[in-house]
């Protein structure tokens, strides 16, 4: 019968049963499957975008940064875009991040890049965007290595170190790089008159207002996080024994006995 033949191709595939194949390709893992393809479509991006970066700069020196964004523009529009998706993750509970924190970074992200940088032609020219762009992909690259590895049970010390502590110096790099990107676009916005709205009455909507605006809380909300997420970094590194245990095993989880030293 049919059936028979099914099971005895079936057999002859799994001898051991379907049991045999790794945890996180089983029916009740498919959830770790989503976010493993998730995070390898993202690392793909970032890489793609990095090494494409770091290739031109290469081969046309300082002349490529002129127009990185015509190079890579779509690809990184693409990625952040798709970055949205977090929110979702997180709100329906496949991924243990804080809501509020993600939409404000996201938040900020889509600001620059679709409101600032692709609303602007003169802006797209600029050096800042290609360090800006170094800086977003150098973060997303490490940390999308580390959640897509976290999710398949593997974990390296190096790894694991650099996913903590490469924000430390980076991010506040990225503040700056994004609040001059808003400085430069001022007076493009200003002339042109990109994304304002005049009203028949007072009340219109000049964007570089709402820009100036935006950029003084950049510099508040950003600085809050910064210290809140070096507040949580010291108190889960409080001792050199887990500082240690994480150096040696990967893993951030505080050990439940003393090493032996």
């Amino acid at each position: 019968t049919p059936a028979a033949s099914w099971r005895c191709q079936r057999s002859r595939l799994w001898p051991m049963g379907p049991s045999v194949l790794p945890a996180w390709l089983q029916p009740r893992y498919r959830k770790n499957v989503y976010l493993f393809i998730y995070y390898l479509i993202q690392f793909c991006g970032h890489s793609w975008i990095l090494a494409n970066m770091t290739v031109r700069f290469f081969s046309f020196g300082k002349d490529s940064m002129a127009d990185t964004f015509y190079a890579i523009g779509l690809v990184m529009r693409v990625c952040q875009s798709i970055s949205l998706l977090e929110l979702l993750h997180i709100y329906i509970g496949i991924e243990s991040n804080q809501l509020f924190p993600r939409f404000l970074q996201l938040t900020e992200r889509v600001t620059i890049l679709f409101g600032v940088i692709t609303s602007q032609e003169e802006v797209q020219e600029k050096c800042v965007v290609c360090v800006l762009f170094i800086l977003w992909n150098l973060l997303d690259m490490v940390r999308y290595t580390y959640s897509m590895l976290s999710v398949i049970g593997t974990s390296y010390a190096a790894l694991t170190w650099l996913s903590q502590t490469l924000w430390m110096p980076i991010y506040p790099l990225c503040v700056l790089a994004e609040a001059f990107t808003i400085y430069q676009s001022l007076p493009y916005f200003e002339s042109f008159g990109t994304n304002s709205t005049v009203l028949p009455f007072d009340l219109s909507t000049c964007f570089p207002y709402v820009l100036k605006l935006y950029l003084m809380m950049l510099f508040i909300g950003n600085a809050k996080m910064f210290l809140a997420k070096c507040k949580k970094l010291c108190k889960v590194f409080h001792s050199p024994i887990h500082l240690l245990h994480v150096l040696n095993t990967g893993h951030t989880t505080r050990p439940t006995t003393r090493p032996d030293i």
